[in-house]
C-alpha cells in the first residue's frame, strides 16, 4: 500500500445537508420544512415537552420523594483490590487514587467487605463497614479512620 491508495472507509464521511440550494438539492424552497406553521418558521418550534397545550406528561405524573442536598457520595473499594498492595503498605486515598483504583475520592473513602484480604496492611479511609474492618483484622492488618 502506498500514501496515494488510502482512502477511509466506506460510510465513515458524509457530505453535510445544505438546505435551501435549489430544487436539484432535494431540499430547496421550504429546505425542508414544509408549508408555513410554527415549525417553519425563523427561531420556531416548541420547548422540549411540549404537548400542544395539553397537560405535559411529567406534570400528569405524580412527583415521588426528594433529593437530599447534603448526601455525600463515598468513592468505594473491596478488599480484593487491596491484595495488589505489598505486605505492610499503608494504604490511603492519595495513593489508590495514584494507582489508578479510584478515579475520584468525592467525598471520601469507604471500604466494603466484598471479597477476602490476604496480606498485612495498614488500611487509611474515611469509612469502613463492619465486615471490612473485621477481614483487614484478622489478616493481621490495621485500620485508621481519617
Amino acid at each position: 500500500m502506498k500514501l496515494h491508495e488510502l482512502k477511509p472507509n466506506e460510510g465513515s464521511r458524509k457530505e453535510r445537508n445544505r438546505v435551501g440550494r435549489g430544487t436539484g438539492s432535494g431540499n430547496g424552497k421550504t429546505s425542508g420544512k414544509g408549508h408555513k406553521g410554527q415549525n417553519a418558521r425563523s427561531g420556531g418550534g416548541v420547548r422540549p415537552g411540549f404537548e400542544g397545550g395539553q397537560t405535559p406528561l411529567f406534570q400528569r405524573l405524580p412527583k415521588r420523594g426528594f433529593t437530599n442536598i447534603n448526601r455525600k457520595e463515598y468513592a468505594i473499594i473491596n478488599l480484593d483490590a487491596l491484595n495488589r498492595f505489598d505486605e505492610g503498605t499503608e494504604v490511603t486515598p492519595e495513593l489508590l487514587v495514584e494507582t489508578g483504583l479510584v478515579s475520584k475520592l468525592n467525598a471520601g473513602l469507604k471500604v466494603l467487605g466484598n471479597g477476602s484480604i490476604e496480606k498485612k496492611l495498614t488500611v487509611r479511609a474515611h469509612k469502613f463497614s463492619s465486615a471490612a474492618k473485621e477481614a483487614i483484622e484478622a489478616a493481621g492488618g490495621s485500620v485508621e479512620v481519617i
